[in-house]
């Protein structure tokens, strides 16, 4: 049984200056991940601008990193839409391209039941044999996917775990309580990640890996072999990053900070704006002290 487990970035969706996908840049940073040693790739998420992308781009770049993945390690690609019949025809898609598991964030614009959740997710899983997590982000979607809900979709064979981004830990706990042991709970707030290893998750599915995919890694290597201060220390070295995202709309400031390192993560998709001037400022102040302190080289 796939088991998700480790530090998966989930990976931005680089573009060029005419608001296409880079694909050159795309897989220079899927090349630079998989370099960094982690645990596994997640394309079409959140910080991806999956909700920007057509089908056929959100198709092209889970080709693009499958590619570059070469069974080296397992990606995970995001095919929640809106609607239960857009999510299994792109899920269908995604398993004959090749993904080994998917992400399904919960339908979002309108606020659904418990019970239309369940449908949902149940239609779904039945439609693929491929390993499903669940994606939890109320924030973003209006929907919040409550814990006997996961303790009811955790029975389903395919259904394997949860990438969990409300921010709260005690959300975090209930999930690995009634989840199971063969459930996996995967921290989606980076600020959670070895809070959430501790109390019994599997891991991470982190945006600031973007960045700094040797750090966020060493948070779970670290904390495997025991070592939890060092752990602790890594953790730490996340919070200005984490802090600075409030500077811009997201991926803005994820971005901008990437282009500042030099990696070529472009703008994001309009209508999300370039940051201020200001902003920028900040972000450049931030990658200097991470340099002076050895963090960035």
């Amino acid at each position: 049984m796939f088991k998700p487990a480790g530090i998966i970035p989930a990976l931005i969706t680089p573009f060029d200056a005419k608001q296409n996908i880079d694909e050159p840049a795309l897989r220079q940073l899927v090349r630079r991940q998989i370099e960094a040693k982690v645990h596994g790739l997640f394309c079409l998420g959140t910080n991806g601008e999956f909700f920007s992308l057509t089908e056929d781009e959100k198709l092209r770049v889970a080709e693009i990193v499958i590619e570059e993945a070469r069974g080296k390690l397992p990606v995970y690609v995001g095919a929640g839409c809106i609607t239960t019949q857009e999510t299994v025809s792109l899920a269908v898609r995604l398993e004959q391209m090749g993904a080994d598991a998917l992400s399904v964030i919960t339908p979002y614009f309108l606020t659904f039941t418990q019970q239309e959740l369940i449908a949902h997710y149940r239609t779904v899983a039945e439609a693929t044999r491929l390993p499903i997590i669940l994606y939890n982000i109320p924030a973003r979607t209006g929907n919040s996917l409550h814990p006997k809900t996961v303790e009811e979709l955790s029975k389903v064979p395919n259904i394997v775990g949860i990438k969990d981004s409300s921010g709260s830990f005690d959300t975090i706990l209930q999930f690995i309580e009634l989840g199971g042991p063969d459930f996996a709970v995967l921290a989606g707030a980076d600020s959670l990640i070895l809070a959430t290893l501790m109390a019994g998750g599997h891991g991470a599915i982190a945006s600031t890996a973007n960045v700094f995919p040797e750090i966020v890694g060493s948070i779970y290597d670290l904390w495997k072999q025991g070592e939890l201060e060092q752990a602790e220390l890594s953790q730490r070295k996340l919070r200005a990053l984490r802090n600075s995202f409030a500077l811009g709309t997201l991926p803005s400031v994820l971005k901008e900070v990437m282009n500042e390192m030099g990696l070529p993560a472009g703008e994001s998709r309009l209508p999300v704006q370039p940051l201020a001037a200001s902003a920028k400022a900040e972000v450049r102040s931030m990658v200097e002290r991470y340099k002076e302190e050895g963090v960035v080289k």
